[in-house]
C-alpha cells in the first residue's frame, strides 16, 4: 500500500459535484491500494499516518502527532498512486488493485482510522472527487508498505 500524506492548516472535499466534507488542520490522506495487499498492511498504514509526528512543539519542533493537536484526517482512495509512467506519456495503472480487491482494503484503512478517535472525513471510492487543501510547511510524505515492512523486519512497528 502506498500513501501521500499532505499536512494541511484546512481542507475540504467535493464528490460529484457535492460538498462532503471539511476540515481545519490534519492530514489529507491519498491511499493506494496494489494487488496482494492486506488488511494487516492497512492496518499497519494507519497507525503510522495517525502516529506521525510532523506538528510543531512549543519548540517549532516537529514532534507532535495528529492527536495532540486536535486534527482530523481526510481519506481518500486514489488508485493513480500506483501508475507507471516509465514508459510514453500517459501513465499505465496495471500496479493498483482492482477494486473489488482494493476496496476491502481501503476500508480496513478507514476503520483503523476511526478506531483510533481521530475525526475523520473520507471521499467515496471510484467517485469523481475534488480536494480543496491549503498544504501547511509544506510537509508531504510518501509512505510505502513495501519500504517500511521491510527495513523493520515486518514488525510493524
Amino acid at each position: 500500500m502506498r500513501a501521500v500524506v499532505i499536512r494541511v492548516s484546512r481542507a475540504s472535499i467535493t464528490i460529484n459535484g457535492v460538498p462532503g466534507g471539511k476540515m481545519e488542520k490534519g492530514f489529507v490522506v491519498l491511499v493506494g491500494v496494489k494487488p496482494g495487499d492486506t488488511a494487516a498492511e492497512a492496518a499497519y498504514l494507519a497507525k503510522k499516518c495517525a502516529e506521525m509526528r510532523v506538528f510543531e512543539d512549543e519548540n517549532g519542533k516537529m514532534n507532535l502527532a495528529l492527536a495532540d493537536v486536535g486534527g482530523a484526517m481526510m481519506v481518500v482512495s486514489n488508485f493513480t498512486l500506483y501508475a507507471d509512467c516509465s514508459h510514453g506519456r500517459r501513465p499505465d495503472f496495471f500496479h493498483a488493485a482492482r477494486p473489488e480487491e482494493a476496496i476491502p482494503v481501503y476500508e480496513r484503512f478507514v476503520e483503523e482510522v476511526r478506531a483510533r478517535g481521530i475525526p475523520l472525513i473520507t471521499g467515496e471510492f471510484g467517485a469523481d472527487m475534488a480536494i480543496d487543501h491549503v498544504n501547511d510547511g509544506p510537509v508531504t510524505l510518501i509512505l510505502d508498505t513495501d519500504q517500511m515492512l521491510k527495513k523493520d523486519g515486518g514488525q510493524g512497528k
